[in-house]
């Protein structure tokens, strides 16, 4: 069981459609906790209906996911490094981290069981060994743990910036400065909950830092790093700073250059200590062929 708390900061919303808004659960699963009675404001259980007032204190009792059989398949894995507490994997485009609804099967997960004998277990039976994501069209580097104890090294990593994620972007436009950061807050989008964007409203702190490293003209390619790990982040900062990535029809639009499946990045670098050594690691995914081939394109076209 997952506890989760939140303060409302207008009125007026019916308690499903603000949660639906501020968390991953959707609306016909907030209704089916507030039956459950597992969804509390200041203190009582209230109803999908309730209309929430500013200050109100939200809090929801979430059961966790019953034991799923994950089944383990034999799914190619481009693997950059392995050993007894980490594997680091070249994601394909298309592959998805871990099951979720609409993607039962086929992913990294179902890989790495069939791959590996033991997983960390610290994130249950739907994401063993996964410690972080990157979204199904990027590509690149991702590390995977065997143990919970390196489990928890990485993640305290990530938490405390000391774990660095290195993507390369290619943008809309052509933009004006030679590097910058983004610091902008990310939350739900509260018009469509299967989007992200920049919000002051029940967001979390966001930075990414880039730096240009070739212009097209009407394109530019980034070199960018995560100070935070938001979901989406590259994506809705680019789309923030009116330069989204190129093929992100999420956030943008389809690449007109040539046929791409979803947005054009990728992580190339991934920068962390052994959990076990403390040796400091780095690891490098190659460019992936499309986006070699996009790049050539528009050198071609200077």
């Amino acid at each position: 069981m997952s506890h989760m708390e939140w303060t409302a900061e207008e009125s007026g919303i019916r308690l499903d459609k603000f949660l639906s808004t501020v968390s991953d659960l959707s609306r016909t699963r907030v209704q089916e906790l507030t039956k459950a009675g597992e969804v509390f404001v200041n203190g009582t259980s209230e109803k999908s209906s309730y209309k929430v007032q500013a200050g109100d204190v939200i809090t929801c009792d979430i059961p966790e996911d019953e034991p799923t059989d994950i089944i383990p398949q034999d799914i190619p894995l481009d693997i950059l490094y392995e050993d007894e507490d980490i594997i680091v994997i070249n994601k394909p485009k298309g592959m998805v981290v871990h099951p979720a609804p609409g993607n039962p099967d086929g992913t990294l997960v179902n890989a790495l069981l069939y791959h590996c004998t033991d997983l960390s277990g610290i994130n249950g039976v739907i994401r063993p060994g996964i410690v972080h994501r990157i979204d199904k069209e990027t590509t690149g580097c991702i590390v995977a743990c065997k143990n919970d104890e390196a489990h928890r090294s990485i993640a305290s990593q990530l938490e405390n910036k000391t774990c660095h994620r290195e993507y390369l972007a290619l943008v809309e436009g052509n933009i004006a400065n030679e590097a910058g950061l983004i610091d902008a807050p990310i939350g739900r989008d509260r018009k469509d909950r299967q989007k992200m964007a920049v919000s002051e409203y029940n967001s979390k702190e966001a930075k990414t830092h880039f730096h240009v490293k070739e212009r097209f003209g009407k394109y530019t390619l980034l070199d960018c790093s995560l100070e935070t790990g938001r979901t989406h982040q590259i994506r809705v900062h680019m789309k923030y700073i009116n330069h989204p990535v190129v093929g992100d029809d999420k956030y943008g639009h389809r690449c007109p250059l040539m046929d791409t499946q979803g947005q054009v990045l990728h992580a190339y670098r991934l920068t962390l200590k052994h959990p076990r050594t403390g040796r400091k690691m780095s690891f490098e995914a190659p460019l992936p062929e499309y986006f070699d081939r996009l790049l050539n394109i528009l050198r071609a076209q200077q």
